[in-house]
């Protein structure tokens, strides 16, 4: 009897710990400060910041971080703009247009995740051989007219001495998140596409990439973090946080190997194969996509204007302090 006594005593025992630290992790998740990030795409290209969920480096923080997938820069502003979200994730573009738009309350990038464009350019036929002048007299699927990826892939024309509205047509009629269905459809010679949809779409022999679109137009602050000016100023320990968890993403991704942090996407991208993963990874490190640290400089952030400028999106250039908040960068030394 005693013995029966004994093990019912352990076994209580058992329970109430289990129900203590189940009560302990709840609290302790309840204390987290919660937070909406509207996120332009959802791509392999974001690897650091999807690390940084994995690895905890938010909730180490005091954050809890909930990813709402916005397809385009344009309605990441207005989710951010409208407080649906508190934070915006998407091309440095959208916070000049709305600076320029007369928003008093206007929106300010405060970290850098990329520093290239991350699209792949993908043609309908296999061309181990391919040049940008080949694009000449071609139809190319890029992207919404005045969005980062068409004025890049402009840019990258321009430097190669070739005219991207009389040599070729880059149409601009195609919403982001549906270029890759038009282009199996039938429209275009070419389209531009974020990992792992590139990658897919070569291994089912729909599509072949023929180049990096990062490549050809060179470094810039792609895809970078922005809110609201009035949040920031209000919310200052937050935003540090946030920067410190995405710094830790991308110190991650430059020290480790393309296995190691392939591993750590497989959640964020259930349709595709390990082995996918790997190599969309494999291809961002090889055009050195990701930023060493979440600092924007001022001649990065520059040469951004000086896209749109040649894109006659904007006339003149917007001053760097205004539309950039450099209180929260780790500076790359």
């Amino acid at each position: 009897m005693k013995k029966i006594l004994a093990w019912v005593l352990i076994a209580l025992v058992g329970v109430a710990l289990i129900i203590t630290l189940i009560v302990e992790k709840s609290n302790k998740n309840s204390e987290l400060t919660k937070l909406k990030v509207a996120e332009v795409t959802h791509s392999i290209f974001y690897a650091p910041q999807y690390i940084a969920i994995e690895n905890g480096y938010f909730k180490d923080e005091g954050l809890d971080i909930e990813l709402i997938l916005t397809p385009g820069a344009d309605k990441v502003a207005s989710a951010v703009l409208s407080g649906d979200v508190q934070i915006g994730f998407s091309g440095s573009e959208a916070t000049i247009y709305v600076y320029n738009g007369g928003e008093k309350d206007y929106l300010k990038t405060f970290a850098g995740l990329t520093n290239k464009d991350g699209s792949f350019l993908v043609a309908r036929k296999k061309d181990d051989n391919f040049n940008i002048n080949k694009l000449v007299g071609k139809h190319v699927v890029a992207g919404r007219a005045g969005g980062m990826p068409v004025m890049n892939f402009e840019w990258a024309l321009r430097n190669s001495n070739i005219d991207p509205k009389e040599d070729l047509n880059v149409d601009t009629s195609i919403e982001f998140a549906s270029m890759q269905g038009a282009f199996i459809g039938g429209i275009g010679d070419y389209v531009s596409l974020f990992e792992p949809n590139a990658s897919q779409m070569e291994k089912e022999g729909l599509g072949y990439i023929v180049a990096s679109i990062g490549e050809l137009a060179g470094n810039i602050p792609y895809t970078s973090y922005n809110a609201k000016k009035s949040y920031i100023e209000e919310n200052k320990d937050i935003i540090q946080k946030f920067t410190n968890a995405i710094d830790k993403g991308l110190e991650f991704v430059q020290k480790n190997d393309t296995d190691t942090i392939a591993k750590l996407l497989v959640d964020y991208f259930p349709d595709t194969s390990l082995e996918d993963i790997k190599n969309a990874v494999q291809s961002y490190k090889d055009i050195d996509a990701w930023q060493k640290t979440t600092e924007i400089k001022k001649e990065d952030f520059d040469r951004i204007q000086d896209i749109m400028i040649a894109s006659n999106t904007i006339e003149k250039k917007v001053d760097y302090d205004e539309l950039v908040e450099t209180s929260f960068f780790k500076i790359e030394k």
